[in-house]
């Protein structure tokens, strides 16, 4: 059964894309579970010039407002792991909700398992 057919589609910029296809492969030893669910991202990301990407659409750097199907309401930015900081609401790409995020737009909702291996659907509210 192809799992991507339960994702919906994505788009990231060239620019991110590489970035963060690099940062899996390197992330690939460390942590493995969440490098190859970003490195499955970036495969199946649709990638267009950055100055082509949709305000609308969460890249490296935005602010996502999100809802999660327990009905807990996220406002957070979303980066590089070197500059994560939960306290400051600043969540790294290498987070099953970093990479949960990654190339939606709002008002689309994803499935992810969660670092203690719960299932939980996540919707985009807005991008900032």
């Amino acid at each position: 059964m192809n799992h991507y057919n339960h994702k919906p589609r994505i788009v990231v910029s060239d620019t991110d894309h590489a970035r963060l296809s690099d940062l899996a492969t390197g992330a690939l030893a460390r942590f493995p579970e969440i490098a190859e669910e970003l490195q499955s991202e970036m495969i199946r990301a649709e990638v267009v010039a950055a100055s082509a990407l949709p305000s609308d659409v969460v890249r490296m750097g935005s602010t996502v407002e999100f809802r999660s199907n327990g009905g807990q309401h996220r406002r957070v930015a979303l980066v590089f792991p070197i500059d994560a900081d939960i306290s400051a609401n600043k969540v790294s790409v290498l987070t099953p909700v970093g990479t949960a995020l990654i190339g939606l737009a709002a008002g689309q909702s994803i499935r992810f398992t969660t670092q203690d291996g719960r299932e939980q659907t996540l919707t985009v509210l807005g991008v900032g």
